[in-house]
């Protein structure tokens, strides 16, 4: 019984399969025929399988860029950038699609020791910087190993040296796993759906407008009350926009 249980589930993962295979191949001669409307429907019916790939959101993005569609192109292409962030055809895309927007903002001013820190911590990911801690943690091991059993008063001085370097180096690491993971859980990136949108002082229609954004632009969400957001620009700039403007890159859930 626990056999057939499993050959099903075999079956209906390569029935699914199958189907999204034949969805994307739908898609893609819809898009080569120009028709960028069925292209993106056959494309989402991947995505509403829980089927998340760079390169459906890499075609979604084309698609909404034929249609000159800024907001939904400049979206799909960061989700992309998500699951592939050294593709080179999505981040040349996404380039040639930020061209399209209204809003021209700058990087906040940083000082040389900034962007070293951030230089450094973006330079892998906190999976990464894991993985160097453990490995670090390892190699120490075999070195105090090396160390306690070594004859040689020189080699004792270098693997005794060489595993305080490792130590070093293990938290060093640890603490930047620390850092980029809790700068990726509360990183929230949206971009402006709206063709033009006032962000206020405050959570309420009646605060002063302190700027104005336009569809496309990508901003970073810091809070949330109620139906309002909390937003904040690469230059600096913070205020409060109403949630229905915007779409967080990193909901997968809605599309």
């Amino acid at each position: 019984m626990k056999n057939y249980y499993i050959i099903l589930l075999l079956l209906l993962s390569q029935l699914g399969s199958a189907q999204s295979n034949d969805a994307f191949a739908k898609a893609t001669v819809a898009y080569n025929a120009a028709d960028f409307p069925l292209a993106i429907k056959h494309y989402k019916e991947i995505l509403s399988k829980g089927e998340h790939s760079a390169a459906v959101y890499y075609n979604l993005g084309n698609a909404y860029y034929k249609l000159n569609d800024v907001a939904n192109s400049i979206y799909f292409y960061e989700k992309g950038l998500l699951l592939k962030s050294d593709d080179e055809e999505i981040l040349n895309n996404l380039h040639f699609a930020q061209k399209m927007t209204l809003d021209a903002i700058g990087d906040a001013p940083r000082t040389k020791f900034q962007e070293l820190y951030n230089n450094v911590l973006n330079s892998l990911t906190y999976d990464e910087w894991a993985y160097v801690s453990i490995g670090g943690v390892i190699l120490c091991v075999l070195f105090f190993l090396s160390y306690y059993y070594s004859t040689s008063s020189f080699r004792k001085k270098l693997f005794f040296i060489g595993c305080i370097v490792l130590i070093l180096l293990s938290i060093t690491s640890l603490t930047l796993t620390n850092l980029n993971y809790n700068y990726h859980i509360h990183d929230a990136p949206a971009i402006i759906f709206s063709k033009e949108v006032p962000v206020v002082s405050e959570p309420n229609s009646t605060s002063n407008i302190v700027f104005t954004l336009h569809e496309g632009t990508k901003i970073s969400v810091l809070d949330a009350l109620n139906n309002w957001n909390k937003i904040k620009l690469n230059n600096g700039d913070i205020g409060w926009l109403e949630s229905k403007h915007l779409k967080l890159i990193k909901d997968f859930s809605v599309y």
